[in-house]
């Protein structure tokens, strides 16, 4: 069975820079929150990469799940950002890097 995971690429949109402080903390909130609940591989920003404010790797059970997360996200609601969902197949030692 493919181990898959998702990765939420976030894109600034033209209202990026015109975040409140509120919308940044209800960002917060909602990594930390997926990160209790066991969805959250790993985060962060893109530095350097114009346009591209930063990933979420997510470990849900399905795609749909996935996408929920990401229209869910924030920054996504309030417009500020736009988003690309990547399916990722896992390679590792216990699929023998897919070999």
């Amino acid at each position: 069975m493919d181990k898959l995971m998702y990765m939420m690429l976030i894109e600034k949109s033209k209202t990026y820079n015109k975040m409140t402080k509120h919308v940044v903390t209800e960002h917060v909130e909602n990594i930390r929150r997926l990160d209790d609940e066991g969805k959250l591989e790993i985060c962060g920003v893109f530095k350097g990469y114009p346009g591209m404010a930063g990933m979420y790797i997510l470990k849900t059970e399905s795609r749909e799940e996935a996408e929920a997360i990401c229209k869910a996200e924030p920054l996504v609601v309030g417009g500020y950002a736009t988003y690309k969902l990547v399916t990722l197949q896992i390679a590792d030692r216990e699929n023998n890097y897919l070999l």
